[in-house]
């Protein structure tokens, strides 16, 4: 059992696996496939809720300090993806680097991560698609667009975008990414305007006092505060470059393209969420940002609705691109798993005409419809942040190992100074997983739980490896 357990899974970039992806994705499609989804909920959400909750005009410091903890992270994911390959990011690197217990507990904390984000951006999604109809004069009845919890019948929106979504990403991953591609553009647009009115309407006394809820902070109710709990909740903004790695194979030159796509869209993404977050905090007190939509909420205070409602328009873009490539990243994983046996062949078969995975992208859809329709975005958001730190400290902690165990394995793209980035990446993304509320640790578990009952009960005993 033990050996079992810690089998690894040979290097191989998949190319003769029986079912196989389309190469169709360059290195700009994937750079732009991370800034779709790095820049959204972030930005046009947490930036906000994090100043007035969390950090004060601080924030800038929280997107510092979590931007510090992924770039660590993304070099590391930048040498395993060219190295390792594969399409299940996280998934297959530890299970080249740990073997298969871990692996298919990283997987399966993955699907959790990246289903309930795609459930809670819908969430948001819907709010801003509401307050457009409101604007033009056809409003929505509440009980369309709120979940049963909240007094409503269903949010009608958030499924019907993720639906949309699914029939999307069946037609072809290269229609999926120029799609992204156009949306992304008009979200670059629409900071730009922010940018170019804010710049001139800053007042310096709004900084003051900068950091209003220290450091770091338990209040009596279990929740944090300060700077640092505020970079474990920004952090959320950053996990789009994650999603990157799962293209492995619908990349045209991978050993080139992922690290390429994952550094400059992290980077250009740190460059902007520092930049808006402290023009935001200027223009209006950071006690006034706790609100769904803060960007646009900032302008209108200082008296330029038409902008406020250009933004809208861009934030409605930009919560679709990050829909869509957390949930094309989700289905990569599951057939990934799929193909390595550790879930059901089902899942695995590729749509000749299409080359995608036509039955995950569908179940995930409407299951994903289902929850966002009917739980509320508070519920969902507490979940996401704590799998994904995992997840980025196995692959911090995968470069170490392969270093090691595979001193000779072709490295197209290596990790500077390591293993002291690699270390720093482990340590960082381990203090803001230290940082979040107990209550987001328990769920974690239970989820955890419930994968380790379907490994050992299924598993273990169909894995390709074990077969042969």
């Amino acid at each position: 059992m033990a050996l079992q357990i810690f089998r690894t899974k040979p290097i191989s970039a998949h190319d003769n696996a029986d079912q196989t992806l389309n190469r169709c994705l360059s290195a700009w499609d994937l750079t732009f496939l991370g800034i779709g989804a790095i820049i959204g909920t972030g930005i046009f959400v947490l930036t906000g809720i994090a100043a007035a909750t969390q950090s004060g005009p601080a924030v800038v410091l929280s997107f510092v300090i979590a931007g510090f903890a992924c770039a660590f992270a993304a070099l590391s994911y930048a040498e395993l993806s060219a190295a390792v390959g594969g399409c299940g990011s996280a998934y297959g690197y530890s299970y080249a680097a740990f073997g298969e217990l871990l692996a298919f507990i990283i997987g399966w904390d993955l699907l959790l991560e990246y289903g309930i984000s795609v459930a809670a951006v819908a969430n948001g999604w819907s709010g801003y698609f509401n307050n457009a109809l409101t604007s033009m004069g056809i409003p929505l009845p509440d009980m369309l667009t709120k979940a049963p919890k909240l007094g409503g019948l269903i949010n009608l929106p958030a499924s019907l975008i993720i639906l949309i979504l699914m029939i999307l990403l069946i037609i072809g991953v290269k229609q999926s990414a120029k799609a992204n591609n156009a949306m992304v553009i008009v979200k670059l647009i629409t900071i730009s305007i922010f940018i170019g009115i804010a710049a001139f309407n800053v007042h310096p006394e709004n900084w003051h006092p900068f950091m209003p809820f220290g450091w770091y902070q338990v209040l009596p109710d279990g929740k944090t505060s300060g700077v640092l709990a505020g970079a474990s909740l920004v952090f959320f903004a950053y996990v789009g470059f994650d999603a990157v790695s799962t293209a492995a194979e619908e990349a045209k030159n991978p050993q080139h393209d992922l690290p390429f796509g994952i550094v400059a869209s992290l980077s250009f993404c740190t460059i902007i969420y520092i930049v808006v977050s402290a023009l935001l905090t200027g223009v209006v007190p950071y006690t006034d940002l706790n609100v769904s939509s803060p960007v646009a909420h900032a302008l209108k205070l200082i008296g330029f609705n038409s902008a406020s409602a250009l933004i809208s328009t861009g934030v409605i873009a930009g919560l679709t691109t990050v829909m869509l490539v957390l949930y094309y990243g989700l289905t990569r994983i599951i057939f990934a798993m799929s193909r390595d046996g550790l879930l059901s062949p089902f899942f695995s078969r590729v749509n000749p005409k299409t080359q995608t995975p036509v039955r995950v992208i569908v179940i995930c859809g409407v299951i994903m419809a289902f929850v966002a329709g009917l739980i509320p975005l508070g519920d969902l958001a507490e979940l996401v942040n704590i799998g994904t730190l995992a997840a980025f400290v196995l692959v911090c902690l995968g470069v170490i190992v392969l270093r090691i165990t595979k001193p000779d394995m072709i490295r197209p793209f290596r990790s500077p100074y390591s293993p002291l980035f690699p270390v720093l990446g482990m340590l960082s993304c381990s203090a803001l997983m230290a940082f979040l509320p107990a209550l987001t640790w328990l769920r974690f578990v239970v989820w955890l739980v419930i994968g380790l009952i379907v490994y050992f009960t299924y598993s273990i005993r169909h894995s390709k490896l074990a077969k042969s």
